[in-house]
C-alpha cells in the first residue's frame, strides 16, 4: 500500500480553501491500480452576486515553505526583486534618454504598483502575510523621504520620477503613490475590491490619462484647460478595464467573487474617479492624493 502524501490546502484571507497538491492514493488493487486526484478549482470571475464561496477553518497555505513566516519571506524577496527591476529597467531608459521624460515617467507609474500586486498571491494566507507584502512599498516611501529631503542623492530614480528633475517633486506624487500601496496592503489586501479599485485607477487611469492625454487631447475640457477629453476617456477606460482584469486574477486564485455588481461597481468607481481628476482642485494638490482616495470612497458605498 502506498503512503498517504499530506494534503495541502489553499487557505485564503477570506478564509476559502481549494486544495492545492495530490490529496492520497487510495490502495492499489491485483487487477488495476487507480487514484484519486483533487483538482484546482478557481473561482469563476463573473458569477452571479448570489454566489458564495465555500469557507473552511484549515492551515494557512504558502508559496515557498511549509512554514508561513519563511514563505512569505522568500515571497517579499521575489516581489522586491520583481518591482526593483522593474524599476531599474525605467531608470535606464530615463538615463539613455530612450523615451520622453514624462512619457518614463508615466511608464514607471503605470507599471510599478499593477506589477507588485500581481505579486499579492505568493504571500501566504497567515494573518502576517499583508504585511510582508506591504514591506516593499513601504521601503519606496522611505527612499521617497530620504530622496526627497535631500540626505540621499540618487540621480536615476529623480529622472524617472520627477517631471522637472527636482528631488523635492518626490515627496509628493511619488511619496503619495508608495504609501497608497502601502496602506491597501495593509488595510484592504487581495481580497478586497476596494484596494484593486484604488491601485488600478490610480497606475492604469492616471497614467494612461496623461499619456493619451499629451498625444491627442488637443480639446480641453472647460472648467480645466490642464485636462482633455480624450485623456479622460483614456483614464475611466484603462482604470475599469485593469480593475476587471485584476479582478478575474485574484478571483482565480480564489481570494474574492468575481460578480456582475463588481464589474458595475468598478465602472462607477472609475468614472466619478475620472471626474475628480478633472477638477482643478486634484491638479492643485496631487492626482496621485485624490484620485486613490476617491476611488476609496466610492468604492465603499458601490463595491
Amino acid at each position: 500500500m502506498i503512503k498517504s502524501i499530506t494534503t495541502i490546502r489553499f487557505h485564503s484571507h477570506l478564509s476559502s480553501s481549494f486544495p492545492l497538491l495530490l490529496t492520497h492514493f487510495p490502495p492499489i488493487s491485483h487487477s488495476f491500480p487507480t487514484f484519486s486526484l483533487s483538482k484546482l478549482k478557481p473561482i469563476f470571475p463573473l458569477t452571479s452576486s448570489s454566489t458564495t464561496i465555500t469557507r473552511r477553518n484549515n492551515p494557512s497555505a504558502t508559496m515557498f515553505h511549509h512554514d508561513p513566516f519563511v514563505s512569505d519571506i522568500l515571497a517579499t524577496a521575489v516581489s522586491g526583486v520583481v518591482a526593483f527591476s522593474a524599476l531599474r529597467l525605467w531608470q535606464e531608459t530615463a538615463k539613455r534618454r530612450l523615451f520622453d521624460q514624462k512619457l518614463n515617467r508615466k511608464l514607471v507609474h503605470i507599471t510599478i504598483g499593477l506589477l507588485f500586486i500581481l505579486c499579492w498571491p505568493l504571500f501566504s494566507t497567515d494573518k502576517w502575510g499583508s504585511y510582508f507584502a506591504a514591506f516593499i512599498p513601504a521601503v519606496n516611501v522611505l527612499r521617497m523621504l530620504v530622496i526627497g529631503l535631500g540626505i540621499w542623492k540618487d540621480d536615476a530614480t529623480v529622472k524617472s520620477m520627477s517631471r522637472f528633475g527636482d528631488h523635492r517633486e518626490l515627496l509628493k506624487g511619488p511619496l503619495y503613490y508608495a504609501a497608497t500601496i502601502t496602506f491597501a496592503s495593509i488595510i484592504y489586501w487581495r481580497t478586497s475590491p476596494i484596494s484593486i479599485a484604488a491601485i488600478c485607477n490610480m497606475c492604469a487611469g492616471d497614467g494612461m490619462a496623461d499619456i493619451v492625454g499629451r498625444r491627442f487631447g488637443s480639446k480641453k475640457i472647460s472648467y480645466n484647460k490642464n485636462k482633455s477629453y480624450a485623456g479622460s476617456i483614456a483614464m475611466a477606460s484603462s482604470g475599469f478595464l485593469a480593475s476587471i482584469g485584476c479582478m478575474w486574477y485574484f478571483s482565480s486564485f480564489g481570494y474574492m467573487e468575481g460578480s456582475w455588481k463588481h464589474v458595475i461597481g468598478f465602472l462607477v468607481v472609475s468614472i466619478v474617479t475620472t471626474v475628480v481628476e478633472s477638477l482643478p482642485i486634484s491638479t492643485d494638490l496631487d492626482d496621485n492624493l485624490t484620485v486613490p482616495l476617491t476611488s476609496i470612497l466610492v468604492g465603499s458605498l458601490v463595491l
